[in-house]
């Protein structure tokens, strides 16, 4: 089971059992409390239960993280196609980009930035949450659920 928060249009936390990581995304970081302190830009990291990698898109870097075997897209309004290719396949999508929605078709959207301009787009009703919260794969919905983060 994990947990996902957003506190800020630009950051995403993940919550698990073993471990707490904040990706922001405005300034391409991620923070686990680490005693290296925090990691920037791409690459490819284990932190705790959660395995991450950073995809380099042009002069910013999108997250990917995967718990279990959900599959955890966070990208915030990043829509590059080649990101997006990169990217695959994602369960869960933190985004603002209706775009990456349409191209990438999660199961769940965690909705980033301007929630009403995703929502209208989409023709769909967002669920307020303070927090999102999944068992393992099997508990996704059938169809996409959109849910802003309060």
């Amino acid at each position: 089971m994990f947990e996902i928060e957003c506190k800020n249009p630009d950051e995403i936390i993940l919550t698990t059992k073993k471990t707490s990581i904040k990706f922001n995304v405005a300034e391409q970081t991620i923070d686990a409390n680490l005693n290296v302190g925090k990691i920037y830009g791409p690459g490819e990291f284990e932190i705790g239960d959660v395995a991450i990698r950073g995809l380099p898109t042009g002069e910013r870097t999108a997250y990917e993280a995967v718990i279990g075997n959900v599959h955890i897209g966070i990208i915030g309004d990043n829509e590059e196609a080649a990101m997006l290719d990169e990217l695959g396949v994602s369960d869960v999508l933190c985004t603002s980009s209706v775009r990456a929605v349409r191209e990438v078709e999660p199961k769940v959207v965690i909705a980033m930035g301007n929630v009403d301009g995703m929502v209208t787009e989409l023709k769909t009703t967002p669920r307020a949450e303070k927090k999102y919260k999944l068992k393992n794969f099997e508990a996704l919905p059938p169809t996409l659920d959109v849910v802003a983060l309060t």
